[in-house]
């Protein structure tokens, strides 16, 4: 019996191995971080008000943060969770500004005692803390605090915290759920000679009497935690006015002053080509009220909201390259398009998961090819978006995980725009389509959202319900293939869906030159009667130039 024993337990032992290799094992300090648990459940932000202090030599920081928030819960936890990373620390806590709150630490969270907590009661809590945070490896992928030097030697300073969350640096509610619903300020202290740059509009400068200054920013509008960042710098400004949808925004460029006459001449004509575009496609920009800003940066760039974190060096394309290998790529600046494209779909529209991301990147993706196709034509789109697929890997779904702070495959990005693009023709209708873009930022403007509401959404809009085809190109790897057979004899052609998941249904519009059929495949045969001149429909290229499909011909139907 022992000796069974033993080969049973050794048993389970490799095969807990290899189901390691195969997915990662969720730990309970993930499910704190991704999920809304009873000690998040309870209380609703409303805002952030941070102060920083950051020591470029020490590599430090230390500061507070006054949360206004609302009681939402009766019968609620005792205790409210707030999210700071290792090493940063956490230092006190006062209630209402006045009552000292205990609290403990498991991990990256800080469990708070809050007592007598009143439903739909206001109330605030200010929390102190300090250290040395994560400093960036390769940011903004590999993000945390940078403290660099510019290319004359002086101080500059941010944060990159995307995916890795804001609770890196200042403490807060770190999930993408619950945002400030009435917005956020930042102070920063810094040396006499540097600024500080931030999200929103400049509140206030004041000198203090020790060789700093603060700067103080405030963005009305809710705004996702991982946005709110601090740029310190030897920064100078120029702005103009943009005619917008809904009136005079204003465009403020913040660089390096010694890039100021470069930045002068290339940024704005940028800017407005991505303004005009994007409001054509998606609407009003979404954060009139704290403005438009690019904000020059050491790192590539990131979708800071209303503060854009520019660092493509005045160049066209994705750092001087195209990602989509047609020569279109090059005849813009990818991180002005692209990163400015989030302000509608990740920041005004954000995904309460960070397992539905896609809602952010694959948007924004497909946001480059509207862009393309606004400036250059529909078929100049067409080709940068069809270009884009060669970027994909299908090495896991798009679709990550939920409650455990995981996001999917990175091919939310150029797959989740083959998606879009093959869901657009599905349509096949272009004003229909753009008016649901339109909608869907008008419908969930400010917004956290899941998954089912933009899904659903787009299908009520489109007049098809569309799920399934979501299900396949967002939770499988596995490409659909279209299987043709001609029956030459009878002047059919018999077409059905194979390697895809049970039920995909995606409705084909075919047109080439002056004809047009569409047609409704499933995974069993159906038939149409064609033409000769008709077969031209059901080419190969004709169908994988519009649709990210596989098309097969077959000799015989089986």
């Amino acid at each position: 019996m022992k000796t069974l024993y033993l080969i049973v337990f050794f048993f389970l032992v490799i095969n807990f191995s290899y189901s390691q290799k195969e997915a990662k094992l969720f730990t309970h300090a993930d499910t704190l971080r991704g999920s809304i648990t009873p000690e998040r459940s309870w209380w609703n932000v409303l805002k952030y008000d941070i102060t920083i202090e950051p020591n470029y030599t020490q590599k430090t920081l230390k500061g507070f943060n006054k949360i206004t928030f609302k009681v939402i819960q009766e019968n609620h936890s005792s205790f409210m969770q707030i999210d700071l990373q290792k090493p940063m620390q956490i230092d006190s806590i006062l209630l209402n500004e006045k009552s000292k709150l205990e609290f403990f630490r498991e991990g990256n969270v800080f469990h708070v005692s809050t007592k007598n907590q009143v439903l739909n009661q206001e109330n605030t809590v200010k929390i102190y803390f300090h250290g040395k945070p994560k400093i960036a490896v390769n940011p903004p992928w590999n993000g945390g605090w940078s403290f660099i030097k510019d290319k004359l030697g002086r101080p500059w300073m941010t944060v990159t915290c995307q995916g890795l969350g804001a609770s890196v640096w200042y403490p807060n509610k770190d999930h993408q759920s619950d945002e400030p619903d009435n917005g956020a300020s930042l102070t920063m202290i810094v040396p006499n000679n540097l600024v500080g740059v931030a999200n929103g509009r400049l509140k206030s400068k004041t000198l203090n009497n020790n060789g700093t200054t603060s700067y103080t920013w405030e963005i009305k509008n809710p705004i996702n935690n991982y946005d709110i960042i601090p740029y310190i710098g030897k920064y100078v400004n120029f702005n103009e006015s943009y005619p917008g949808l809904k009136g005079k925004l204003d465009l403020n460029y913040w660089v390096i002053d010694y890039n100021l006459e470069k930045a002068k001449n290339y940024l704005p004509k940028e800017a407005r080509n991505t303004l005009n575009s994007f409001e054509y496609w998606f609407g009003p920009y979404p954060f009139y009220e704290d403005g438009y800003k690019l904000v020059e940066t050491k790192h590539l760039g990131m979708e800071h909201q209303s503060a854009i974190a520019y660092g493509n060096q005045f160049k066209k394309g994705y750092y001087g390259s195209d990602l989509s290998g047609t020569g279109f790529g090059l005849k813009w600046d990818y991180i002005v398009v692209h990163e400015s494209g989030h302000e509608w779909f990740g920041n005004s529209i954000t995904s309460k998961d960070i397992a539905d991301m896609y809602i952010h990147e694959s948007f924004t993706d497909y946001s480059e090819t509207l862009f393309v196709e606004y400036m250059f034509g529909k078929e100049a789109g067409n080709q940068y978006n069809f270009g884009l697929r060669r970027n994909i890997k299908n090495d896991k779904p798009i679709i990550g995980p939920y409650n455990v702070n995981t996001e999917g495959s990175g091919d939310m990005y150029y797959k989740g725009a083959a998606m879009l693009q093959t869901i657009r023709h599905s349509i096949n209708k272009d004003s229909l389509f753009r008016n649901i873009l339109i909608g869907l930022n008008q419908k969930f403007y400010h917004k956290t959202v899941t998954s089912k509401q933009i899904q659903n959404y787009i299908s009520e809009k489109a007049g098809f319900n569309y799920s399934k085809v979501f299900y396949q190109y967002l939770n499988t790897t596995q490409i659909p293939e279209l299987l043709l057979y001609t029956d030459k004899k009878n002047k059919k052609m018999y077409f059905k869906w194979s390697n895809c998941t049970d039920g995909f249904n995606l409705p084909l519009v075919l047109v080439n030159k002056n004809k047009q059929t569409k047609i409704f495949p499933n995974q069993k045969w159906q038939n149409i009667t064609i033409t000769k001149s008709e077969r031209n429909l059901f080419s190969t290229s004709n169908i994988i130039n519009n649709y990210y499909v596989k098309v097969r011909t077959v000799k015989r139907l089986k």
